[in-house]
């Protein structure tokens, strides 16, 4: 029954999202809260109990369907804009080589002190 009443719902409003922002939250949060309140009418019409096992396992196949590829923060990652992402870059790569070369001059120059 739960699929039958509240899936379709669910997989038109999901269609109209589309699948680009399934995995974001603020786009999808309207539409999964009428399928938690659709399922627990379902189930009080019936006189269960909710949720129950058959809502999780419901629960479960909607999420493999349609958040499978979501990480658990809800966002997409993304990397960073090349403007943050060179300097932690550069950075250490430059204060290694600059080190480097302070430690071979520093040992050249001392080595005719005894």
């Amino acid at each position: 029954m739960i699929r039958h009443y509240c899936l379709k719902q669910f997989q038109l409003s999901m269609e109209g999202i589309g699948q680009r922002l399934w995995c974001d939250w603020e786009e999808t949060v309207g539409t999964y809260g009428e399928l938690t309140n659709c399922t627990a009418l379902i189930a009080e019409r019936l006189d269960c109990y909710w949720p129950n096992r058959l809502v999780d396992e419901f629960f479960v196949a909607v999420h493999k369907q349609y958040f499978r590829n979501c990480s658990p923060s809800g966002r997409a990652l993304h990397d960073p804009p090349n403007g943050v992402l060179c300097p932690f870059i550069l950075l250490p790569v430059l204060v290694t080589l600059l080190m480097t070369a302070l430690v071979v001059w520093r040992s050249k120059r001392s080595e005719g002190i005894v």
